[in-house]
């Protein structure tokens, strides 16, 4: 007991501090959040729906194949007609066309702008990023205003893209705080660009699952990774039937988000639907090693920066509480990845660091670049 007393005081203590930094310095403990794992808001309200004629797919457990070729089925009014009735089903609809998701986002994220502004002229953060988020050019391939608001963004054009990066940010990423994920996908699409002009690549901020948030049990357990690691999966199986780049997407994984990642491994194992992981501050993976990942998806580690305190966390898990073994461990079975340059747990998608261009050099593909 005393030393289960003593794993748990360190976790509390040092276990994924804030993706933002600000957040988490401030608490001691947070309150447990409560993860989204239900299909949104409209969707017995859909399923209902014969006004197509058609019998419509469920959100909760049709395939994305399913849902794609749903989609194929529906002439130009029909599809316009359920982005207008049920935006929030559709634009979280994987399997579903990117450009309708963009555009039924665009309904809901208005509509909850609407009703902030009148019921909750308070959420400044939220109005403030939902007035971002609705101006002309963002795509937005998925939201929920649920819990404390989930989103991700695509930047680049996911119809032609050649290469397409996932970033999964950690802890205290939320509607609030989605500037962070979107300046770090934005950070590495540049990178791309400059190491590769040629290339046309795609960067998408997820930030669709509920984080974190500050000191506590969420952070020290896999229980929000447990229900993130679903929606990650179905959302790559998504990527696989809506986008066609010449590779699978890479996934870069930031400090609980590589928590995210590592539970997700054995069910992305196989499917052809990630070619790298690449995990940064991270606190362990949930996984013992990368032959969880199987053949085929390379597991990349960012040397820690002597700055990040993540290096002060316990590598271990007991009694659920920890995360596993350091990814950047000898024996982990991952490639190191040279992060010179960088400081703090945030660092990492700094502009001339070693970890940057390595991550750009990792997502196009060229890894006889990549330093460790």
């Amino acid at each position: 007991m005393r030393f289960k007393r003593t794993l748990v005081a360190a976790l509390v203590s040092f276990t994924c501090l804030a993706g933002t930094g600000a957040a988490a310095a401030g608490a001691a403990v947070s309150a447990e959040q409560i993860a989204v794992t239900t299909p949104p808001t409209g969707s017995a309200a859909w399923l209902h729906d014969r006004s197509l004629g058609v019998t419509m797919p469920d959100p909760a457990s049709a395939s994305v194949t399913e849902v794609a070729a749903f989609f194929a089925g529906l002439s130009a009014p029909q599809a316009q007609h359920l982005v207008e009735t049920y935006p929030l089903v559709v634009g979280n609809l994987d399997g579903a066309p990117p450009a309708l998701r963009y555009q039924a986002n665009q309904i809901a994220m208005q509509a909850e702008l609407d009703r902030l502004k009148k019921q909750d002229p308070g959420a400044t953060a939220q109005i403030a990023m939902l007035t971002q988020l609705t101006q002309p050019g963002h795509q937005i391939i998925a939201f929920d205003p649920r819990s404390r608001g989930l989103v991700a963004e695509v930047f680049g054009d996911l119809a032609t893209a050649q290469k397409v990066s996932v970033l999964v940010p950690g802890s205290d990423i939320d509607l609030a705080h989605f500037g962070k994920v979107q300046g770090e996908a934005q950070a590495l699409r540049a990178e791309e660009q400059q190491v590769s002009p040629g290339t046309t690549t795609a960067a998408i901020a997820w930030a669709d699952y509920v984080t974190p948030v500050g000191l506590g049990a969420d952070a020290a357990t896999s229980r929000l990774a447990d229900a993130a690691a679903p929606r990650l999966t179905r959302f790559l199986a998504g990527l696989a039937v809506t986008s066609h780049p010449s590779t699978p997407p890479a996934l870069f994984c930031h400090s609980y988000g590589s928590v995210v990642c590592g539970v997700a491994a054995p069910t992305l194992r196989g499917t052809g639907t990630v070619t790298d992981m690449v995990v940064l501050g991270s606190p362990g993976m949930d996984i013992t090693d990368a032959s969880a990942l199987g053949t085929g998806v390379r597991l990349w580690a960012t040397e820690r920066n002597a700055t990040d305190w993540i290096g002060n966390v316990p590598y271990l898990e007991f009694a659920g509480l920890g995360h596993g073994q350091d990814p950047t461990s000898p024996g982990y079975g991952s490639h190191l990845v040279a992060s010179t340059g960088a400081a703090g747990h945030n660092g990492y998608y700094a502009a001339g660091t070693a970890s940057l261009r390595n991550y750009a050099d990792i997502a196009l593909g060229q890894y006889g670049d990549v330093t460790s």
